[in-house]
């Protein structure tokens, strides 16, 4: 009993110490998953509590365990609206890009430490995935909102690229041990029976809980531990099956998350904290694994394949992957420094170490120091590099606080939602009955001086106050444009990034020269409308930020339609 007990102790202290650095660390802008992986480095055998921790099998099962969790979250988080602009250039980074970054590292590592072809294609295939938790965690702690159609490409790679690994490194690992039984044959219709069930019974799955969901009547707070608990029975039925589990999982967290169910806000808010306590727990234990002395004893090629990977194989691999779709010239730049690398290279060399491949540790010490060594250089260099090359943009106009309505009934999801008024917000000094709505939105009242002021007092509007609306959700745009502030005021203002004056997207460019320095402009190009131009230079996958110059004057995407038709640009002149 008492040993349980000190156990427990120990891993509730390795939690809060965690959370508690996880503070300083964002503040002082390092990876959070770099301070928790630090912490289970720090209390292993060669740290300061010396806790001894051999088991690569409950390391495996925990951290699968983990992935599952994150990767559904990360699901149900993608829209389906993002697909729009990333879908392809997604999917290439996650198939064609994968299998470049693992064939590039692989023939670095045979020319320059002539290591056996199927080693080498192992290592790159473990290290060939990227974090998506790690990116927007920093994205998220540094305030930084970067160009959607980075954003979403990011999100949907690297929510497709961790099956992707898995398979490859499934396969390559069944290879090394088998070799002499291999034929490519049979790799071939291993890797697409994986996909094709993945996608298949994840699609199901997330069919199937939907449904549940909505006939069978039980309190709220048991929909986010069904959900989680459906995902990993997903999982487990699809490995078990011979599909890849992790891309059902994902799969199945995309259909639920673009549903309409009512109790899908609280999934995700429950869900939010499920995914932090996994990747917690998941390098807690990896740190505890790792024996520090055994990374010094690899360390030239670890460190090797770290330059490879990130400068060499990634930007190529993305410079590549990214060729038919003309992205600018800075996306691209950034997406290639984006390949930082995570939790899942970790646990995907445990698998060569469970299945008995000669060298075994070799593979875990090679992925856990390119693991660090990517936290610490790219980590700590995303939001700056962002920044620098102009991707980011302000943030967007929302609700301060947001509660579901899933009891009302309504077809429609309602929320109610809470926003702080500043002095920079549209509504600030006005009364209720002057502001104009395109949509319904019920007034509910203010909260000032933490006292309910009815509506029926016909209160005016003043800084600090927090004002109460109900709304249907697909509204939240509109009402956030009147109500918000759209951001604090440390972040980017939308004066300095779009400037000071708006123009419709349906002006043509001969229009916008009557009025505007432009320079002279071709005749063909004058007859176009600003919203075609844009589509043109861009080949129609527009965002919110794109930017074109004419003359002196710079033109800056503002709003779009949920057509992809732009419906303001940003004007701001240039000094001469």
């Amino acid at each position: 009993m008492a040993e349980l007990t000190g156990i427990m102790l120990l891993m509730g202290a390795l939690l809060v110490i965690s959370i508690l650095a996880a503070v300083v660390s964002s503040r002082l802008g390092a990876p959070l998953l770099l301070t928790f992986l630090v912490i289970g480095m720090l209390a292993g055998e060669e740290g300061l509590l010396g806790i001894q921790f051999n088991s690569p099998e409950i390391s495996f099962f925990i951290g699968s365990l983990a992935l599952v969790i994150i990767l559904f979250d990360g699901g149900m988080r993608t829209q389906r609206e993002r697909f729009r602009v990333a879908l392809w250039p997604a999917i290439s980074l996650a198939t064609l890009g994968v299998a470049l970054t693992c064939a590039i590292t692989a023939a670095g590592v045979v020319w320059l430490f002539g290591l056996p072809w199927p080693t080498a294609l192992l290592i790159g295939a473990i290290l060939s995935s990227t974090d998506a938790a790690a990116v927007f965690g920093i994205f998220q702690s540094a305030n930084l909102r970067i160009k959607q159609r980075v954003a979403s490409t990011l999100e949907i790679e690297s929510g497709t690229n961790d099956p992707m690994a898995v398979i490859l490194t499934m396969t390559l690992t069944a290879v090394v041990v088998n070799i002499d039984s291999f034929t490519i044959n049979a790799m071939v219709l291993d890797i697409l029976q994986q996909l094709v069930l993945g996608l298949l019974i994840g699609w199901f799955g997330g069919r199937v809980f939907i449904y549940m969901a909505r006939k069978i009547s039980v309190q709220f707070t048991f929909f986010p531990l069904l959900a989680a608990a459906s995902a990993v029975v997903i999982f487990a039925l699809t490995t078990s099956v011979g599909g890849s589990g992790f891309l059902a999982v994902y799969l199945m967290g995309f259909v639920i998350g673009n549903s309409r169910l009512p109790q899908l806000m609280h999934i995700l808010q429950v869900q939010d904290g499920l995914a932090w306590l996994s990747q917690i727990m998941m390098f807690l234990i990896l740190g505890l694994l790792v024996t520090p002395s055994h990374l010094l004893e690899s360390w030239p090629l670890s460190l090797t394949v770290a330059v490879l990977m990130i400068f060499v194989a990634r930007p190529i691999a993305v410079f590549i992957s990214l060729l038919p779709f003309v992205f600018p010239w800075r996306e691209q730049l950034f997406i290639s420094w984006v390949g930082l690398r995570g939790a899942v290279p970790i646990i995907l060399a445990l698998y060569p170490w469970l299945s008995g491949v000669p060298d075994q540790e070799l593979f875990f010490d090679i992925a856990f120091m390119v693991v660090l060594i990517s936290l610490l250089l790219q980590g700590w260099t995303l939001a700056p590099f962002a920044r620098w090359l102009g991707l980011e943009v302000p943030a967007t106009a929302e609700p301060d606080r947001r509660m579901p309505l899933e009891l009302v009934g309504s077809k429609d999801p309602m929320e109610l939602w809470g926003y702080q008024v500043s002095e920079r917000s549209p509504a600030c000094d006005h009364y209720w009955h002057e502001l104009r709505w395109a949509v319904p939105v019920e007034f509910v009242g203010i909260i000032r001086d933490g006292e309910w002021v009815l509506p029926e007092r016909r209160p005016q509007v003043l800084e600090g106050d927090m004002v109460l609306v109900v709304a249907k959700v697909e509204h939240l745009d509109e009402v956030s444009r009147v109500l918000s502030a759209g951001g604090s005021a440390t972040e980017l203002r939308n004066s300095d990034f779009f400037g000071d004056f708006s123009l419709k997207g349906s002006l043509t460019l001969a229009d916008v020269a009557s009025f505007y320095p432009t320079g002279e402009l071709d005749e063909k190009i004058k007859q176009l409308s600003i919203s075609d131009y844009f589509k043109e230079k861009f080949h129609r996958r527009v965002v919110v930020g794109d930017q074109l110059k004419l003359g002196h004057v710079q033109l800056t995407v503002r709003e779009l339609h949920s057509t992809g038709e732009i419906e303001q640009v940003g004007v701001k002149l240039l000094d001469s």
